[in-house]
């Protein structure tokens, strides 16, 4: 098992941490992402099991047509900062939409394409960290938001994110 603390330098981003899952199910892209973030020692051996059953409690599902019409659904799943390591931001881009329970009405449950997992320590800057991402979304130009939600490759949503998220 090997740490990486890159993403607290100077970034929440990493590029060794950005995933594309073709997982179908929101479990299994958590399980894929959880064994990887943990081979890589980001998280701790319980992290999966408290991001499971946080997102069942706690839905982190978006619907961003509010935002824009043009712009995919996302969720920002994330656990308590006892089972990480570290703090940073995971993309995940789902090549197959993943249902998601809605933040604001989590009766409600939709398709999302774009998981920001985030990964915090630090319990103080949680709502930082998430206040962040949603400036990032509601500030970005939706044209180039939309085409970044479309990449496919780790190098392009990385570099988007170093040069976009401020």
């Amino acid at each position: 098992m090997t740490t990486t603390n890159s993403c607290q330098k100077d970034t929440l981003f990493s590029s060794d941490v950005v995933f594309i899952s073709k997982e179908a199910t929101q479990e299994a892209v958590f399980e894929d992402i959880a064994k990887q973030l943990l081979q890589k020692g980001l998280v701790k051996e319980t992290f999966l099991e408290n991001l499971i059953k946080r997102e069942e409690s706690f839905p982190t599902g978006m619907d961003l047509s509010v935002v824009d019409k043009s712009l995919p659904n996302i969720a920002i799943p994330h656990t308590e900062g006892e089972f990480v390591n570290t703090r940073c931001v995971v993309p995940v881009k789902l090549m197959t939409p993943v249902s998601f329970n809605n933040m604001i009405n989590p009766a409600e449950s939709f398709q999302v394409s774009f998981l920001f997992m985030i990964l915090n320590n630090d319990p103080e800057a949680q709502a930082n960290i998430l206040s962040d991402i949603m400036g990032f979304i509601s500030t970005a130009d939706p044209k180039r938001l939309s085409e970044f939600f479309d990449y496919t490759k780790r190098d392009n949503i990385y570099h988007f994110l170093q040069n976009n998220f401020k």
